[in-house]
C-alpha cells in the first residue's frame, strides 16, 4: 500500500530555535517513518521580506546542515530547496490565474506583515498562492500547519477544488495534520507570544546553534512571574512556558515537575533546565558542526532531493497544463 504524503517546509529567515525544533523537527522525525515525506526549506518566500545575498545562500544550507543534524534522514525523506524545483512557480502562476483578489485581501497574515509598511511588495500579497503551489504540486496529502498557517492551507484546499472543479479531478485535496503532541513554546521575554526564529530579540528564543554560555544567559533572563510557587498556570504563563521545555524535552509530565520542585525558588528550576537544554542540544550541534563543513554532502543531499522533487513536481504540473490548454512541446 502506498503511503501518504506528508509535506511541509520552513522559511529561511532567522535562526531555527527550541520552538522550531518542538513544534515541527521533532515531529517531522516521526513522521519520516510513517509517511512519505517532503521536507522543503522555502527560500522563495523569504524573498518577500529585504535579505543579503550572500546570508540567504549561507542560511539556506545552514537550514538544511540543521535539519539533517535534528534527525531527518535524506535516505528517507525528499530534502529539498524550494527554488530547485522550478515547477512552484509554474504552478504558482496557473493557481493565480484561479485565485480571487479578495481571498488574498482577507488573509490575516498579510494584514498583519503589511500593516505600517510604506509600500507592500506583491510577493507578500500573493504568498499564500506559492504555498498553495508547493503543497499541491506534490499531491500531498497532510500539511502540518499551525494556528498563523491555517487559512492558507484552507486557500490551497479551495483551489484545488476549484481547478478539479473547473479542469477534472487533477490535485489531491490537502488535509492538516495535528501533530498528537507538541507544546507550543513561547518567547522567553514576552510568553503570551510564540517563539518565533524572526524575532528581532535574539534574546526571546532559544537558538538549536546557540553556545552554552548564551543559552545560560538567556534562560536566567527569562520572564517568570510573582510569586514563588512553581506551579503549571494560566495565570503563570512565563513560568508555565519554561515547564513546557522542560517537560517536551524530558518527557516528563507536568504533575511531576511540579512535585519536584515544591518548596523550591524558580532559580533552582532555570538551573536545572539550562542544563537539560545544554544537554540536549548537545549533540545537534556536534552533528551540524560536521555536517555544514562537508559541503560535498551537502551538495549531494540537495541534488538527490531536487531530483527526486522535480521528478514528482514534473508528474503533477504536465497535467495540469495539458488540462488547461497549453500545447506540450
Amino acid at each position: 500500500m502506498n503511503k501518504k504524503i506528508i509535506l511541509s517546509g520552513i522559511q529561511p529567515s532567522g535562526e531555527l530555535c527550541i520552538g522550531n525544533y518542538l513544534g515541527a523537527l521533532k515531529q517531522w522525525n516521526i513522521l519520516q517513518d510513517k509517511y512519505e515525506s517532503i521536507f522543503l526549506v522555502v527560500d522563495m518566500h523569504a524573498l518577500t521580506v529585504d535579505q543579503v545575498p550572500s546570508d540567504l545562500r549561507q542560511r539556506c544550507l545552514s537550514f538544511v546542515a540543521q535539519y539533517i543534524a535534528c534527525g531527518i534522514d535524506p535516505d528517507k525523506s525528499i530534502i529539498a530547496m524550494q527554488s530547485h524545483v522550478h515547477e512552484h512557480v509554474e504552478l504558482m502562476w496557473v493557481l493565480n490565474s484561479l485565485c480571487y483578489l479578495g481571498e488574498l485581501n482577507r488573509m490575516t497574515q498579510f494584514k498583519d506583515k503589511s500593516k505600517d509598511k510604506k509600500n507592500v511588495n506583491v510577493g507578500l500579497f500573493t504568498y499564500p498562492v506559492l504555498m498553495a503551489s508547493d503543497i499541491l504540486l506534490y499531491q500531498a496529502d497532510l500539511v502540518p500547519v499551525g494556528a498563523d498557517q491555517k487559512q492558507h492551507l484552507e486557500l490551497s484546499r479551495d483551489l484545488a477544488i476549484r481547478f478539479n472543479y473547473k479542469y477534472s479531478d487533477t490535485f489531491k485535496i490537502p488535509e492538516p495534520f495535528i501533530p498528537e503532541s507538541g507544546a507550543r513554546i513561547m518567547s522567553l521575554q514576552d510568553p503570551l507570544k510564540k517563539m518565533s526564529k524572526s524575532d528581532s530579540n535574539l534574546n526571546n528564543i532559544i537558538a538549536l546553534l546557540d553556545s552554552n554560555a548564551i543559552i545560560k544567559k538567556k534562560i536566567n533572563r527569562a520572564v517568570t512571574d510573582s510569586g514563588s510557587e512553581i506551579k503549571y498556570s494560566e495565570d503563570k504563563p512565563g513560568l508555565s512556558n519554561l515547564i513546557d521545555i522542560y517537560t517536551s524535552l524530558t518527557n516528563e509530565k507536568i504533575e511531576d515537575v511540579e512535585q519536584k520542585y515544591i518548596g523550591k525558588m524558580y532559580s533552582v528550576l532555570k538551573k536545572d533546565l539550562i542544563e537539560i537544554i545544554i544537554d540536549f542540544l548537545g549533540p545537534i550541534k556536534e552533528e551540524y558542526t560536521k555536517i555544514i563543513s562537508d559541503k560535498a554532502y551537502l551538495a549531494e543531499v540537495l541534488s538527490d532531493g531536487s531530483e527526486k522533487a522535480s521528478f514528482k513536481a514534473r508528474r503533477t504540473l504536465s497535467k495540469v497544463y495539458r488540462k488547461v490548454g497549453f500545447v506540450k512541446k
